[in-house]
């Protein structure tokens, strides 16, 4: 009997993703600029006038302040395409024998607060208690906007072009490893790593 190759927690192997998304066809009516390929960010649609950009990401990794990254994570990716973010729709995902009112304004509250320093409008979702799960889980899906002559696209860009980093690299990631794996990094690299990552 043959093994099933079973895959490591993650992202799905490149190739796997590549087979499937060959798959999806496109068609001209439906007027995508941008749709599902390997390494892009997110979805563009044309709409007339505009582009519109849309995204969605779940947020697995940490159960601390999900919320906030949830809509972090999407409305980056909405920005790399030099689109604005403006609507964010978040589905919530509440382990079983765990939710309590406590948790859900917790994670609430997170994504109000990132919406309003973002400047996006929180306009839909979902919520529900899920058996299997041990610790909540946020799906995020975010829309923004771009001027067609503003989308930046990946295959425009050039070595030699300028680069303008406005703040850290992979901010997300080290402080999700921070608060996930502390007493291990904080044995190996001290407290104070911990506490700056």
């Amino acid at each position: 009997m043959a093994m099933l190759r079973r895959f490591p927690v993650g992202k799905l192997p490149p190739a796997v993703l590549q087979k499937l998304l060959a798959r999806c066809p496109l068609p001209k009516h439906a007027g995508v600029v941008i749709g599902p390929r390997f390494g892009e960010d997110a979805a563009v649609i044309d709409l007339g006038a505009k582009y519109l950009v849309a995204k969605t990401d779940p947020i697995t990794f940490t159960a601390e302040h999900i919320g906030w990254y949830a809509a972090n994570v999407n409305a980056n990716d909405i920005a790399t395409l030099g689109a604005r973010p403006r609507w964010f729709l978040a589905t919530l995902l509440l382990p079983e024998r765990k939710a309590t009112a406590a948790l859900v304004r917790s994670v609430f509250n997170d994504i109000l607060r990132a919406c309003r320093t973002l400047g996006i409008t929180l306009v839909g979702g979902h919520t529900e208690i899920t058996t299997g799960l041990d610790r909540p889980i946020v799906v995020g899906q975010m829309l923004g906007e771009v001027e067609k002559a503003k989308l930046v696209r990946k295959e425009s860009q050039r070595p030699g072009d300028l680069v303008i980093l406005t703040k850290g690299v992979a901010i997300e990631g080290t402080a999700i490893l921070a608060r996930e794996k502390a007493a291990l990094i904080e044995r190996k690299l001290g407290r104070r790593f911990v506490r700056r990552a």
